[in-house]
């Protein structure tokens, strides 16, 4: 699957949204990518997993973990297209972690599936949690890119499409020096 067939996805999901958004990163953005709408279709959602896993499985990944929540759907399918298992880490006390008796062990090849990339904070700190477990992480995928690249992964790193969609700090958002409500979507709160 290529950058346009799956930007059409998203599109067709009405899942690339236009306004005033307050990412999970904290950074204010014009656009946001609402994924789960296009997760919610079992077939999408199996094609991406099928695209991504086309790429990682070279990488030969014993698991795949996710972050939750935005990765665990396309996490299970990129895990399903591999014939591996899927876990995913989870926030506790404000902290990612292994919960509900997920466990990795020493040396499991580790490979890390989101939804989208924005500055990479939470695929930063998924590999954390690997490494912490003594796992060693094999790569990261995403199904966007929205860095464009500039996201700074100490793996290497595949999305099936890249897209520009600025952020900014919430204290030189132009979006806000215009006064426009800004909404959050997320699914961190707050």
């Amino acid at each position: 699957m290529d950058r346009d067939a799956t930007l059409a996805l998203f599109r067709r999901a009405d899942a690339l949204l236009e306004g005033h958004f307050k990412l999970s990163s904290g950074l204010h953005s014009g656009g946001y990518l609402q994924s789960a709408l296009v997760l919610q279709n079992p077939a999408d959602a199996g094609a991406l997993g099928v695209a991504l896993g086309a790429w990682a499985g070279s990488l030969r990944p014993d698991v795949v973990l996710s972050p939750a929540l935005g990765g665990v759907i396309i996490g299970h399918e990129v895990a399903r297209a591999l014939g591996v298992r899927a876990i995913f880490a989870e926030r506790g006390d404000g902290t990612l972690m292994l919960r509900r008796g997920f466990v990795l062990t020493a040396g499991e090849r580790v490979l890390i599936v989101e939804d989208v990339v924005t500055t990479g904070g939470s695929t930063r700190e998924t590999i954390a949690v690997a490494n912490a477990a003594g796992a060693h992480v094999v790569g990261a995928v995403a199904i966007i890119d929205r860095s464009s690249g500039a996201a700074e992964l100490s793996v290497p790193f595949h999305a099936l499409a890249q897209l520009s969609l600025p952020t900014y700090d919430p204290a030189a958002c132009p979006l806000c020096a215009q006064r426009q409500p800004v909404t959050k979507p997320g699914s961190r709160p707050s």
